[in-house]
């Protein structure tokens, strides 16, 4: 050390001026050493692997005791994801996370993990395809510590009306009209008038004949009917479970099961085809949900939930629609606030580009939406009393950024109280839940009766 450079003074004499500043030097380079070296040496821990292949994309979530740093990169032929992920050691953890990639994710073909440098673990993706991956950290919210999300998207992904009309015709059946509208969105031509027939030398040309006029729009009250788009939004997913029973139902599954029969009801209907914002356990934020339904241009907008509260004893089922002016209700204040909340749960890349684009979107609500919503939840309202007690008799209002569509009608239904033990066995019982879609299904029918819709041009039915 430093110090041995210095003889030992005499007995009574100060400490020379050089020897003094060695000495403070010295203890300062201690003082700052001695907090780091333990902090290299320790490896963050890691709580928990996650997995949520889809569709749309698959999401893997590392759960960690403290916020980590981590670079990626792509490789082609083959295709590969590599993430260096710095602060972290092999474990049995990150070992786990191999075997929780499924056969069927649309995404991952397999999973290898290395010890990269002492200090960054490198976990190499092996993908069934391109993929435009998203990563980034969240801090801790409700019962999640640090989280590490990589997000895998699709390089090109399909359009959702697209895949309607491909699922309605089943997965392996060449859809001749879904290639028509792919092509016609992709190259949009003007119809050019038809040629003439070839003539005869010394032929007069003929006269031409008078042009048919074209019959205006038609609406369903004149007798037709256009395809009507019901888009069904089955709260929470992935990450975010939503509210848990005693039993332990999660609302994120059960709402997506009504969903699902809703949409079978809907798809019955000559004249109607339901969509649903996500198909599957997977985390969909708020705002691309009101994306999604305006993608498909919906005539309807329905979000499915299962409400919670603090005392078991509540009880009843509500519908909620926007309000521009604040909520009608504390309770439909606070239930606007729990379900805003749904992205910072789920978890949402805030450093995305559509952050300017949701803001923009959720600012345009307008008072003919609000009315028309206030329609539909009262129809809601008329059906689903007849099978559960209302927790309020007349539609509430509140700031829902889910319902915030300028132009669809957008209704919120709390289908019953699952922090209710009796009533979350009523939403366990799959008789309940084909009562609960039969209601919205008969509710659906009775606003677009009273209200029918105007042909849209471009529409195809």
């Amino acid at each position: 050390m430093v110090e041995r450079d210095c003889p030992p003074a005499p007995s009574g004499a100060l400490p020379s001026a050089g020897a003094t500043r060695r000495r403070l030097i010295s203890v300062a380079a201690t003082l700052l050493v001695l907090p780091v070296l333990p902090r290299l040496a320790q490896a963050a821990t890691i709580l928990a692997v996650r997995t949520w292949p889809a569709d749309e994309y698959t999401r893997v979530t590392l759960e960690l005791d403290s916020e980590l740093k981590a670079e990626q990169f792509t490789l082609e032929n083959p295709h590969r994801l590599v993430v260096d992920i710095e602060g972290l050691t092999i474990s049995a953890a990150l070992n786990d996370l191999i075997s929780k990639v499924r056969p069927d994710d649309p995404y991952i073909q397999s999973l290898r993990v290395a010890q990269n440098r002492p200090n960054v673990v490198r976990l190499v993706f092996d993908l069934k395809q391109p993929v435009a991956p998203q990563v980034f950290t969240l801090k801790p919210v409700a019962d999640y510590q640090y989280r590490l999300v990589l997000d895998l998207y699709p390089k090109i992904a399909q359009d959702p009306l697209i895949a309607i009309l491909n699922k309605q015709s089943g997965p392996d059946v060449d859809d001749p009209l879904a290639r028509i509208l792919e092509d016609i969105q992709r190259n949009p031509v003007t119809r050019a008038d038809p040629p003439e027939p070839p003539r005869v030398p010394g032929q007069q040309p003929a006269a031409p004949l008078p042009s048919t006029p074209k019959p205006p729009p038609a609406t369903a009250s004149r007798g037709k009917q256009r395809m009507l788009t019901i888009a069904l939004d089955p709260g929470h997913g992935g990450e975010d479970p939503g509210a848990i029973g005693r039993s332990g139902l999660r609302e994120k599954d059960v709402v997506l099961r009504i969903a699902r029969r809703l949409k079978a009801l809907i798809d019955s209907q000559p004249y109607m085809r339901a969509y649903l914002t996500r198909d599957d356990d997977y985390f969909v934020p708020l705002h691309v949900r009101v994306q999604k339904a305006r993608r498909v241009r919906a005539d309807l907008f329905i979000s499915i939930h299962a409400d919670a509260w603090v005392k078991p004893s509540a009880n009843g089922s509500s519908v909620f629609a926007l309000s521009q002016r604040g909520a009608t209700s504390a309770q439909a204040r606070w239930m606007a606030d729990k379900e805003n909340a749904a992205d910072l749960i789920g978890g949402v890349n805030l450093g995305g580009h559509d952050r300017q684009v949701a803001k923009v979107l959720l600012d345009l609500s307008t008072t003919a939406q609000i009315n028309d919503s206030l329609k539909v939840g009262s129809a809601f309202l008329d059906e689903i009393k007849k099978i559960n007690r209302l927790h309020k008799n007349s539609v509430e209002q509140a700031g829902f950024a889910v319902l915030k569509a300028p132009d669809i009608p957008s209704v919120l239904v709390e289908t019953a109280f699952i922090s209710n033990p009796q009533e979350e066995a009523l939403l366990r019982s799959a008789s309940h839940q084909d009562k609960l879609a039969q209601a919205m299904m008969t509710g659906i029918q009775r606003y677009f009766t009273a209200n029918p819709p105007l042909a849209r041009l471009g529409d195809v039915s």
